[in-house]
């Protein structure tokens, strides 16, 4: 496979890219902030923005980048005196920037994320040190054509050691008129002076309504009707609801559900016909996304034991099964600790080839010997 063929790493598949993505929904917050340290002169050089993985990081970086490469003082000032404070980090889609930038053709943007592997066959497991060294160089060549430059680093989890040490060395002594916008899914995994030099924009999980909206720009469609149970799955995130719609993530959920409302007795016909859907060639996304539906319903169900409290509901008979299977502290502790067993074992399985069909039936099997066995207590 040619370098020019490899996806891209920073993209969901099927989806637009960020950089091509307008709108941001549910974080006006975070971008009030970046807004009034720019209008008030205290822009700090490195932002680091965190969130659940797909809660709209990456398009809000590439906002940012595109309200800083087109703000006047970017671009030389105005004949005319000073412009008006900008009230929002809208920009024009299309000023000649915003376009280069679409193109990953602006010269005071720097694009860091996971390159090639050493035979430019795949992506690279890591940002690598290289990778930084070419964001170093970049600085060095684009600072005689002055202005203000943009470094965006997609994801910081991803980088190797010695990528983090190198792009700390940037952070410690960050050239001039440059700003990072660093992303992190996990950001307790970077080092803490990577942290401690950036200040900190946290997203949170989004409600359903700028949900199904952030959806809808994506090329989505959100049934009004199940916008609550589509949020309540995916975390509130755009990328994992934007899985959820294209692989029917809600019809799965809810027929696990109707399978584990058949517990302790559970209807081994409907298993293995649930368990095929995630077995044969291509059909790896299915695997992994009725694993992850099974983790997720044995958290909500853990959860809902230990608090007492029924989550605004994600699939019909849910409520009742919850509050069946569940009914009490005691039980939830048990759903808990088999939650933290069962998807590890089958992606293990999965990783050393073993049937994916008789994975998840094994899965379907603890689950079913769990509730029998509660049931006796």
């Amino acid at each position: 496979m040619a370098t020019a063929e490899l996806p891209e790493p920073d993209r969901v598949e099927g989806a637009p890219h960020p950089r091509d993505t307008q709108k941001l929904f549910g974080h006006e917050a975070a971008e009030a902030a970046v807004l009034q340290a720019f209008t008030s002169g205290r822009m700090h050089h490195g932002w680091l923005i965190t969130g659940a993985k797909g809660v709209g990081k990456a398009t809000l970086a590439w906002r940012i980048a595109r309200f800083l490469l087109t703000a006047p003082d970017a671009q030389g000032g105005s004949l005319f005196g000073a412009p008006p404070p900008r009230e929002s980090l809208e920009t024009d889609p299309d000023d000649p920037v915003i376009r280069r930038m679409a193109q990953l053709a602006e010269p005071r943007l720097f694009l860091l994320r996971r390159g090639p592997n050493d035979k430019e066959t795949a992506l690279s497991a890591d940002i690598r040190v290289d990778e930084v060294r070419k964001m170093k160089s970049f600085f060095a060549l684009s600072a005689a054509d002055g202005g203000r430059r943009v470094a965006i680093i997609d994801a910081a989890d991803e980088m190797n050691t010695g990528a983090a040490n190198a792009l700390l060395k940037l952070l410690e002594e960050p050239p001039a008129n440059v700003t990072f916008l660093v992303i992190a899914h996990q950001p307790h995994r970077l080092l803490p002076t990577i942290r401690s030099r950036c200040r900190e924009l946290r997203l949170t999980a989004l409600a359903p309504e700028p949900l199904a909206r952030a959806l809808e720009q994506a090329g989505g469609a959100v049934d009004p009707d199940e916008a609550i149970a589509l949020a309540q799955l995916a975390g509130g995130s755009v990328g994992e609801a934007f899985r959820l719609t294209h692989l029917d993530g809600l019809k799965t959920y809810a027929a696990l559900v109707a399978l584990f409302a058949t517990l302790p007795r559970m209807d081994r016909p409907r298993a293995l016909h649930l368990a095929e859907l995630g077995a044969g060639r291509g059909q790896e996304e299915r695997f992994d996304l009725i694993v992850t539906l099974l983790d997720l319903f044995l958290a909500r169900l853990a959860r809902a034991g230990v608090t007492r409290q029924l989550p605004p509901p994600a699939a019909p008979q849910e409520a009742e099964v919850f509050a069946r299977l569940a009914p009490s502290e005691a039980a939830a502790r048990h759903w808990a600790d088999l939650a933290q067993s069962l998807s590890l074992r089958a992606r293990r399985g999965k990783a050393v080839n073993l049937d994916p069909a008789a994975l998840l039936m094994d899965s379907f099997l603890k689950i079913d010997e769990t509730a029998g066995s509660l049931a006796l207590r």
